[in-house]
């Protein structure tokens, strides 16, 4: 018995392999401190628990769903980026569907538009799920380079036309994993045009939609001008909503694109479970304020980071967005081996930057998603071990 020739080209996947070195740590009575995957550690809001009990009792909602999700949830998502981003035209019909969570979205999008051979533009460093989709659909990854001395945004005009019209899909991602960085309505509507230029499909992963600090507030791909001719949107409750293991969001934006995905999905999926779909409406409607409530407790821990850092001797800028701190290693250590060092000395977790792609090289990156007095600890084990940042 022998796996398929695809999975000779996959890496493993970089969380995965964080989980089974942690557990094995675990399981030899090492303390560990885990500031390494993005998973909120905040309860889901009481109204969507109670949503969900609600929906739970209620029979009607354990038959299979629609593929493309409830119109009463489509017509929540449509109402929701009216409400939050001023985007009024969207079609709950034909540019609205569901998804169960944005990973399954993301991957099979790349196989509804990805044919042998095809040319992906993903951004390095990145979410991995970008460079193993492209390769399970046969396709090249062409990487755009996120430099510090551009904000980590890809310089479009360092792509050769002659990829650019090869590519089926352009991914970018902001607020920004692994990064932090921010984009900028100018800077969607540069990406907007390039993709009209060669007929690419654009596709925002807007999973820190709501991860937002200092009163930023994050800008939709869609609120740009007939954005929906060429761009379609990841949203998450993940992050938004303390709803990781919940696996739902949602895509919305060109109708051709979700025609494409919605495709592979009613082939590989039967859809979010209703009673799911019921709580996200439930979600949608939260309050600014209680979403604020949330941000401020990443916010604090964002503080205590960076003051614990610039302690230490890293000159670090605090990110206003993501649920992540993207920091230099020292000079003379790779992001591994400085990575290991944490784990070995301080049992730190944290994934390497070149995890995330090889422009990442020189970083790692902090998750905000454990209590501060864990952050305290891990910034007073870096000290005892004598671990500070030099040029």
């Amino acid at each position: 018995m022998q796996f398929a020739q695809r999975l000779d080209r996959i890496p493993p996947y970089l969380f995965a392999e964080i989980n089974r070195k942690r557990q094995k740590l675990l399981a030899a009575g090492v303390d560990l401190i885990n500031l390494g995957v993005g998973d909120p550690d905040q309860p889901t809001p009481a109204p969507i628990l109670q949503t969900m009990h609600e929906a739970i009792e209620d029979g009607s909602n354990h038959c299979y769903p629609p593929y493309q999700g409830t119109i009463e949830f489509r017509k929540a998502v449509a109402a929701f980026m009216a409400r939050r981003y001023g985007v009024m035209d969207i079609d709950p019909e034909t540019e609205i569907l569901s998804s169960i969570g944005s990973k399954e979205a993301i991957h099979n999008t790349f196989l509804a538009f990805v044919d042998p051979g095809d040319y992906t533009l993903i951004p390095d460093p990145g979410y991995p799920v970008y460079n193993t989709a492209t390769l399970f659909a046969d396709g090249k990854p062409y990487t755009m380079p996120l430099k510090p001395e551009n904000a980590f945004l890809p310089d479009l005009n360092q792509i050769p036309p002659t990829i650019a019209e090869k590519a089926k899909l352009l991914w970018v991602n902001y607020p920004n994993n692994p990064t932090g960085a921010l984009a900028s309505l100018d800077f969607f509507t540069e990406l907007a045009a390039f993709c009209r230029q060669y007929d690419i499909l654009l596709c925002h992963d807007h999973a820190y939609a709501e991860m937002a600090y200092d009163g930023y507030q994050p800008p939709s791909v869609l609120q740009v001008p007939n954005a929906k001719d060429c761009a379609i949107e990841f949203h998450s409750a993940s992050k938004s909503y303390n709803m990781t293991g919940w696996r739902v969001g949602f895509v919305v934006g060109n109708s051709l694109g979700i025609q494409g995905l919605a495709r592979v999905k009613s082939n590989v999926d039967s859809g979010v479970f209703r009673a799911i779909q019921k709580a996200v409406i439930t979600a949608l409607e939260t309050p600014r304020a209680e979403i604020e409530k949330v941000t401020a407790v990443y916010q604090r821990r964002r503080d205590l980071i960076v003051e614990g850092l610039r302690s230490l001797g890293w000159e670090i800028t605090p990110p206003k967005a993501t649920l992540y701190v993207w920091v230099q290693v020292p000079s003379g250590y790779t992001s591994q081996e400085f990575t290991n060092l944490l784990l070995d000395q301080c049992g730190i977790i944290v994934p390497p930057g070149n995890g995330y792609g090889a422009t990442g090289e020189g970083y790692f990156r902090i998750a905000l998603t454990i209590p501060e007095a864990k952050i305290k600890s891990a910034i007073e084990r870096m000290k005892a071990a004598g671990i500070r940042y030099h040029r």
